[in-house]
């Protein structure tokens, strides 16, 4: 029976975790909230938990405040910063839902005497394995591969099988949430106020011009900081005498140099991954994996060995970054993956 099974919700003041704190309550659960202080960017906390305990309000539920900054700071913040600093592009929302959404928050839960934690994310799960979302356009599973295996069997995802659309329409025909409906989507980032170098700026040196190498070693142009570049960019650096567009290939942080080469310099066929997080026990299988967010999942062979994986594509990939999620998928279930380290 759901009936007085307790359900700590995160809610960040946004449409998908208001609907599904009302859709749990009306499924007969004892509902709580929970808003999170994670980043410290200036007026976003004001603006949030007001939405959140207006949110919280409207369902009938107690909201609590736990503030996680120095948290943040410590396990989502500065990693992204040093990832950055050492030439590799980050992924801050896995590191965060590991840590905070679906590690701090589970502990919270569990103080509480919650039996379930559910957020608004576009996920699926069986207890066992995550899944794709029906809404393959707000799918984030991709960002929930790193989440320890042990908390799944108390992860609840009210939105799994439902389209945002359906979400927004929803919360427009309900009377109180309407202006939940219109409210705009949350960046990717959520502590990025402009751009990434904008915000790594105030604590790193980005401006600091260098050198552009061929794949030779050949000095062919100029950058304007390492630290603006990812790799498969086509911009913001000069090649001179170039008649076709240059890529960037690889990154030496050491030296303040980039690499650049044409497209077909870009594609890729082999990755190696580390720190992995695993929700099956093969140790070497076919399978597909997704190199970034919003691409198709290409086809590969896996093999691991001391915490390590080994994956040869059976197609190239094009703009493969070290410090990026490599996540496996068996159709739409997520199956683990890893952190980039070598292309």
């Amino acid at each position: 029976m759901k009936k007085n099974k307790k359900v700590l919700v995160g809610m960040s003041g946004g449409v998908d975790s208001t609907v599904s704190a009302l859709l749990l309550k009306k499924d007969g659960y004892d509902v709580e909230g929970l808003y999170m202080k994670l980043h410290s960017k200036p007026g976003y906390h004001e603006v949030h938990l007001s939405r959140a305990q207006k949110a919280a309000d409207f369902v009938g539920m107690k909201l609590h405040v736990l503030d996680l900054q120095e948290t943040f700071n410590e396990k989502v913040f500065q990693p992204f910063i040093d990832t950055y600093a050492e030439g590799k592009t980050p992924n801050p929302c896995a590191l965060c839902n590991r840590n905070l959404k679906f590690g701090e928050m589970v502990k919270f839960a569990d103080l509480i005497g919650a039996d379930y934690v559910a957020t608004g994310h576009y996920i699926k799960t069986d207890g066992k394995y995550f899944y794709q979302a029906a809404d393959d356009t707000k799918d984030q599973s991709y960002f929930l591969f790193y989440v320890q295996k042990n908390v799944l069997p108390k992860l609840i995802f009210p939105l799994g099988s439902r389209h945002k659309n359906d979400i927004k329409e929803f919360a427009a025909s309900i009377k109180g949430l309407e202006s939940f409906a219109s409210q705009g989507e949350s960046s990717e980032i959520c502590f990025v106020e402009t751009t990434y170098t904008d915000l790594l700026k105030d604590y790193v040196n980005v401006d600091n011009s260098g050198e552009v190498l061929d794949r030779d070693g050949n000095v062919v142009g100029e950058h304007k900081g390492y630290m603006h570049y990812t790799i498969g960019k086509r911009k913001g650096f000069t090649v001179k005498g170039a008649h076709e567009p240059h890529y960037v290939l690889s990154i030496d942080a050491k030296n303040n140099q980039i690499t650049v080469g044409k497209k077909e310099e870009l594609a890729c066929n082999n990755v190696t991954i580390e720190h992995l997080n695993m929700f099956n026990d093969s140790d070497e299988f076919d399978t597909t994996v997704k190199l970034r967010y919003r691409t198709i999942a290409v086809p590969c062979h896996v093999k691991i060995e001391n915490n390590k994986a080994t994956v040869t594509l059976k197609e190239s990939v094009y703009g493969v970054a070290t410090g990026q999620a490599a996540v496996f998928y068996d159709d739409d279930r997520l199956i683990g993956g890893g952190w980039i380290c070598a292309v």
